[in-house]
């Protein structure tokens, strides 16, 4: 069964206000459609812990600082709700835009540090749409735990910052990257891929990997990241924004994985930004 498609804030507050009265545990899981498996492991985890499960679907133009970028982005809203009919989610928060930036509207939330870098420095202005938007979506479906990917990590940090910053009640929930068979990182934007692009792509994934094996076996950070970026040019990738090797917890910049460790990375190809990152044990 279909779950109800709410575009409007009263009628949305309507249906989790009996919720909230009873004391049920409300998941959100915030997205901006093109759904993949990716988004439905979130949909699968939020049905498992909570009483009540909201997706959200909003295109959100404030963290876009391209504007073709969000022009492109993949609308398909129809197609997503059938992908969740079969979750039993109890609400589709789809908010028309004066819902979220009504006239007038003036207040930005930010995120100190965690955003000054990778996403952050390549981007201006992103995680600055991303905390609005989130604190929005938190506060508009009376949420107590929300569902995030591993795969856009450094977002999921600068959430869990702001939820207990602002002391939001809300539980920021982390699940596991989905990868399609051949290692690719599932997203949205790899609907943009052409054929030939697609097949090229897992490549990101698997450099990835070697520079992690290396770094496991002790060899230093920067040379196994000069071979990858070498060999990521060489397969036909056109540029790589970032290749880090960051602390998993604060973003700290590392030469080795002396402390838990994650590997970052953010590359072009055939105008499509992919972006991954991966445990380094």
């Amino acid at each position: 069964m279909s779950a109800p498609i709410l575009r409007r804030l009263d009628a949305l507050r309507a249906t989790t206000r009996p919720w909230v009265r009873a004391g049920e545990r409300i998941g959100v899981v915030p997205t901006m459609g093109a759904l993949h498996d990716g988004h439905l492991s979130l949909v699968a985890a939020a049905r498992a812990a909570c009483d009540r499960v909201i997706v959200t679907i909003f295109v959100n133009p404030r963290q876009f600082n391209n504007a073709a970028d969000l022009a492109n982005y993949p609308r398909t809203e129809d197609e997503d709700a059938r992908k969740l009919a079969r979750f039993g989610v109890d609400a589709l928060w789809v908010p028309d835009a004066d819902q979220m930036y009504p006239a007038a509207f003036a207040t930005t939330v930010s995120v100190a540090g965690l955003t000054d870098v990778m996403e952050g420095a390549y981007r201006p202005g992103h995680f600055d749409g991303v905390a609005t938007v989130v604190t929005k979506l938190f506060v508009q479906t009376a949420a107590t735990d929300a569902f995030f990917g591993e795969k856009d990590y450094q977002q999921l940090l600068v959430v869990r910052r702001l939820a207990a910053d602002l002391d939001l009640g809300v539980t920021v929930h982390g699940c596991p990257t989905i990868r399609d068979i051949d290692g690719l990182a599932l997203s949205s934007r790899n609907l943009l891929l052409s054929d030939r692009a697609r097949t090229m792509a897992p490549r990101l994934h698997e450099e990835m990997e070697a520079v992690a094996q290396g770094l496991r076996a002790g060899q230093p950070f920067a040379a196994l990241r000069e071979a990858a970026l070498t060999r990521l040019d060489k397969a036909g990738f056109t540029g790589t924004d970032y290749l880090d090797l960051r602390a998993q917890d604060d973003l700290a910049a590392l030469e080795a994985p002396e402390r838990p460790a994650r590997l970052f990375a953010a590359a072009w190809l055939a105008g499509v930004r992919l972006i991954d990152n991966i445990a380094v044990d």
